[in-house]
């Protein structure tokens, strides 16, 4: 996100009262990802999973701040298991019900950051951010800034909890990213943190 585009989403923010909220999607299969564990000294653990064919949980979630209140963390999450004519991920209108959600729950005017996914770009979601204008204001990360979006942060806290489970299925494995996904909800200072390490700030 260039500077002066960040300049223009803080002053809208604060014109409007509006919160600032940064989106990001990630996924997890049965195949856990990398972590660090305690084990024997020259003696690697290796714990033998599922694999492909498993199904995988899709997760999105937004990161929202505004001066003066508590940092919040709003998320959505789906399981495929591979079934016909089942979704594969989430849809645009997926995205359109979240921001929905995360106007009533935080209260007020929105100003979103996120990526130039495919799905974010659709005619039905142009036209719905078009047709919510006067509480809606939508800013595009650059192409592979992932560092400069605190919702990656939150990713990783949630994938450093799990990279030591071995899941016997699809179940157990968004089980456990909904524990520490509302457990992260419950520690806005994590939620901070995160927007700190992207070396944003809300202040002018």
């Amino acid at each position: 996100m260039e500077e002066r585009d960040l300049a223009a989403g803080k002053s809208i923010a604060a014109e409007r009262g509006a919160w600032i909220v940064f989106e990001d999607e990630a996924g997890q299969s049965m195949t856990p990802p990398r972590a660090r564990t305690w084990g024997r000294i020259g003696q690697t653990p290796v714990v033998r999973v599922r694999g492909r064919g498993s199904g995988r949980v899709s997760m999105a979630g937004m990161t929202c701040y505004k001066q003066g209140e508590r940092s919040r963390l709003i998320y959505a999450i789906r399981e495929y298991r591979g079934r016909k004519d089942e979704a594969k991920g989430f849809g645009w209108r997926d995205f359109r019900d979240l921001i929905v959600r995360a106007r009533i729950q935080l209260g007020g005017p929105i100003v979103l950051v996120w990526d130039n996914l495919r799905l974010h770009l659709t005619a039905g979601m142009r036209a719905f951010i078009e047709t919510n204008a006067e509480w809606l204001t939508v800013f595009h990360l650059p192409t592979y800034a992932p560092d400069l979006n605190p919702q990656e942060g939150i990713w990783s806290l949630v994938k450093r909890e799990i990279g030591n489970l071995a899941a016997g299925d699809l179940t157990q494995i968004t089980q456990a990213v909904k524990r520490r996904l509302k457990r992260i909800q419950y520690r806005p200072e994590l939620v901070d943190g995160c927007l700190a390490t992207t070396g944003l700030t809300l202040e002018d």
